[in-house]
């Protein structure tokens, strides 16, 4: 009588490492739902989609019809009424004074003091992922959050200057003219600009949050610093430290609307910002490795 041979069907193994980061992709999913579906962040993204389009349509009411006779807009309103690209880069410009830093000091100021304050931190810290890689995914978030409300500025701006003004060849600050596709590249450039320069802002914030249990006093805390930072700016008397000021070079995205494009300008506000990330994430992950955060 014959013995059947059994043949062993090798079961799969997870490559090394594959599952703390199938972990750590299920936390940094957590994460992001809960940044973008809590209703005040919710808010304050619809704030920032209502601001192109109460832009938009205030230009379009005060902007007269050509050959009417009425007075002249400005420069900047006037090259709006006559390309809708235009609204997009003024939308950009006028949020980030505050609102583009208001709803990053929200989000980054409720990083880690808003749990802390919940007393949720303590539970996130019991995971295999560890302080360190918990402030790298809660400070990834940031920069998400940061890239989406930047887009949605742009976005928002951009369709309704196509709906309520021509589009077509941007005439820059420059005064050379370009097609439209390498309009909009340059405002791809621009978003992508303004989101990293909103990011090294939250990373000032996620580092004050690892200070504190109240959310609250970090946010406000981090309005105050922008608004100190802007009016610093504006000061002649204290030039020398203008390069030093963490909103110096937030509307350096100007050189993208140039030709040719000034990278100078660009590659050093690049720079400042890769500097503060680097500086207070430093601060935020010493703080976060020695101080009990969780009492």
């Amino acid at each position: 009588m014959s013995t059947a041979s059994v043949t062993e069907v090798p079961q799969s193994t997870p490559a090394p490492g594959a599952a703390p980061v199938r972990h750590w992709l299920r936390f940094f999913r957590s994460e992001l739902r809960n940044v973008f579906l809590r209703p005040r962040n919710l808010a304050l993204l619809a704030v920032l989609a209502g601001a192109p389009v109460f832009l938009g349509m205030v230009l379009r009411i005060n902007t007269p019809a050509p050959g009417s006779g009425g007075p002249g807009a400005g420069a900047f309103v006037g090259q709006i009424a006559g390309n809708g690209v235009f609204l997009s880069l003024f939308a950009i410009y006028v949020l980030l004074t505050v609102l583009l830093p208001l709803a990053v000091s929200v989000v980054s100021g409720d990083s880690v003091a808003g749990e802390a304050g919940l007393g949720t931190l303590r539970t996130l810290l019991t995971v295999p992922a560890g302080r360190t890689r918990l402030l790298a995914t809660k400070y990834a978030t940031i920069v998400v959050f940061c890239f989406a409300a930047t887009l949605i500025v742009a976005g928002l701006g951009l369709l309704v200057g196509a709906i309520f003004f021509p589009v077509g060849p941007v005439t820059l600050l420059s005064g050379d003219t370009v097609p439209l596709a390498d309009g909009l590249a340059r405002l791809a450039l621009i978003v992508c600009y303004v989101a990293l320069a909103m990011s090294a802002l939250g990373a000032i914030g996620i580092a004050l949050s690892t200070f504190t249990q109240h959310a609250i006093a970090v946010m406000a805390t981090l309005l105050v610093v922008v608004i100190i930072s802007e009016i610093l700016d504006a000061v002649s008397q204290v030039a020398a430290i203008h390069p030093y000021l963490p909103s110096h070079f937030w509307f350096s995205f100007d050189a993208l609307l140039r030709t040719p494009i000034a990278w100078s300008g660009v590659l050093h506000g690049l720079a400042s910002f890769a500097a503060y990330v680097v500086i207070f994430g430093v601060i935020a992950w010493a703080r976060m490795r020695r101080a009990d955060i969780t009492s």
